[in-house]
């Protein structure tokens, strides 16, 4: 189980490569898992495990993952065909394509951002925009 947690900053290169926070190098293995974020304003990344706990844990609602239901099973294998494999290099960083990019928003300022089992990648205009958004508040104090 990976603890991500943080908010860095980052600079997409010109091949869209991003380097990844040491904090998070520390927690996951080489072999990653990249998905577009259910309402496609970020990305998911998770270990090849987190991804799938993911995707199972979206069925839980139903009674988990049902193999005779056809619904279960196309949104299943639209969510696993969303999905891509990335590698970091020999220079801790993962390789964006292109469609991810586009699809998720994301120019050259982005923010990775932890959140424990997987770490998210935001356009970091429209991170600012969700974070401003968040009132925290209500976790500390009642009304």
């Amino acid at each position: 189980m990976t603890n991500l947690v943080g908010e860095f900053r980052y600079k997409l290169d010109a091949k869209g490569r991003l380097s990844l926070p040491s904090d998070f190098r520390k927690e996951l293995p080489k072999n990653l898992m990249i998905t577009l974020a259910p309402k496609n304003d970020s990305l998911y990344v998770f270990d090849t495990d987190g991804f799938s706990a993911w995707v199972a844990s979206l069925f839980d609602k139903d009674g988990g993952f049902q193999p005779s239901n056809s619904r279960h099973v196309n949104m299943r294998k639209v969510l696993n065909s969303r999905a891509k494999k990335v590698e970091l290099d020999g220079s801790n960083r993962i390789g964006l394509s292109a469609d991810l990019r586009e699809a998720a928003g994301l120019d050259k300022d982005v923010v990775l951002v932890g959140d424990t089992d997987h770490f998210e990648i935001w356009d970091a205009k429209r991170w600012d925009d969700f974070r401003s958004d968040v009132d925290l508040s209500a976790l500390f104090f009642e009304d």
